[in-house]
């Protein structure tokens, strides 16, 4: 075999190649695509949506008390930017007050009374 016959057979075999995997491309592309929504799906989607988005606005522009036990309260969350900032102006303290309220949050709650005793 010689040399140009040898490089038209290797051109031959790449486009042969790209042939193929561009037919399994445009195969996939056609088969697996998913089913089009109807208009129900597509209403169920829209109002999960607007809920979603409602409750995440009432969370972040909403004060709120988490948990009295702990004294956890949800903020605003430009106050509660302004109250970091407030806070880390001397970082040291800032820190201490972190790890104290970390310390706080983790804490184990005290174990229920044994009904035996």
């Amino acid at each position: 075999m010689n040399d140009t016959s040898q490089k038209m057979a290797s051109l031959v075999g790449i486009l042969g190649a790209f042939l193929v995997v561009g037919i399994l491309v445009y195969a996939m592309t056609r088969y697996l695509q998913p089913a089009p929504l109807n208009t129900a799906r597509i209403a169920e989607r829209k109002k999960a949506l607007a809920e979603l988005r409602a409750e995440n606005e009432k969370a972040i522009n909403s004060y709120e008390l988490l948990d009295p036990t702990k004294g956890f309260v949800r903020l605003r969350v430009t106050r509660a930017m302004e109250l970091t900032l407030e806070d880390y102006k001397s970082p040291e303290t800032a820190r201490a007050t972190l790890t104290a309220r970390a310390n706080k949050a983790a804490e184990k709650p005290p174990e229920a009374p044994n009904k035996f005793e």
